[in-house]
């Protein structure tokens, strides 16, 4: 699993950042979630292909979340895709979201499936979910969770072994969570040779917003939270006006939640220099970082 942070600032590009955009690969899979304008070329610095992009998750429809998305679907076209593309998008937001992309001309060579999400919705798909979560801020938003399915516990040999098992196609069987039956009639099931289950990893993107105790209970034993970090600890007053965070706010979330690792996203376009908000957030999270475009994030699977 990788994360590729292709555009990380707020509300207006500048040299150093793109506005939101984040790409997570897993399993030969590629997701966005919101895509910003600019979207597309940070992607090709990446060597993302856009033709293998096959769900966005978009969290709000304010413009700096959203407004790649029509040039990310014509491009798609011109490189004939014919997959359907699905779009994720906060509940109330179906219609104005496909009257965006009818802007455009252009002749679609694929179907686009603008789907509504509510908090508390879940998207099933093969090895993860993907669960939602309402935030504090002023438009139907959505922060999204991605989350693995457990894996089979660790698979015991020498417990196998004395069991009378051989190395081999068994082995397999068991390890899959089959049972399977010896030569001499004798039935040894998966839970006899293998450990508790391991969970899989956990990836919560906050969008905009406000911290809030929701947010702490959803981002609950992350391996990643990206968080919301608009404004520093001075400006606290302004960024609560405006149902943003701070570094403060971000790494109180982090430390409640129990998450292993905090990234500030979202970075005003006053911040040429970013580390006075990654100082501050340190201050009560240590293993903080400040979200980088074309930064790469490989999410190691935790042993256990």
């Amino acid at each position: 699993m990788k994360l590729v942070f292709l555009g990380t600032g707020g509300s207006i590009p500048t040299s150093r950042r793109g506005i939101p955009a984040i790409a997570l690969k897993l399993n030969g899979e590629l997701l966005l979630f919101d895509v910003a304008e600019g979207t597309q070329r940070q992607m090709a610095l990446a060597h993302l292909s856009p033709m293998k992009v096959s769900s966005v998750f978009i969290t709000h429809l304010h413009g700096d979340h959203f407004l790649g998305l029509a040039g990310l679907v014509q491009t798609m076209a011109l490189l004939f895709r014919t997959s359907p593309l699905e779009v994720f998008c906060p509940a109330g937001e179906k219609e104005r979201l496909e009257n965006y992309l009818r802007v455009p001309h252009y002749t679609l060579t694929f179907d686009v499936l603008v789907r509504e999400l509510r908090p508390g919705d879940e998207v099933r798909r093969r090895g993860y979910r993907v669960l939602t979560s309402g935030v504090d801020h002023p438009v139907p938003s959505l922060a999204y969770a991605l989350v693995e399915d457990e894996r089979p516990g660790r698979f015991n040999v020498a417990k196998a072994l004395a069991l009378g098992l051989k190395p081999g196609p068994l082995f397999s069987r068991l390890r899959s969570g089959m049972s399977v039956t010896l030569e001499d009639g004798r039935v040894v099931r998966p839970e006899e040779v293998l450990g508790p289950p391991r969970p899989g990893r956990k990836i919560v993107y906050s969008g905009d917003t406000r911290p809030t105790d929701l947010m702490i209970e959803f981002a609950r034993g992350a391996d990643v939270l990206i968080h919301d970090c608009t404004l520093g600890d001075e400006l606290m007053e302004k960024a609560q006006e405006n149902y943003h965070s701070t570094p403060r706010g971000a790494a109180e979330v982090a430390r409640r939640a129990g998450v292993k690792q905090l990234v500030l996203m979202h970075i005003s376009p006053r911040y040429e220099d970013d580390s006075i908000l990654l100082e501050e957030a340190k201050k009560i999270f240590p293993n903080t970082l400040v979200a980088q475009d074309l930064m790469v994030l490989d999410i190691p699977l935790q042993e256990g």
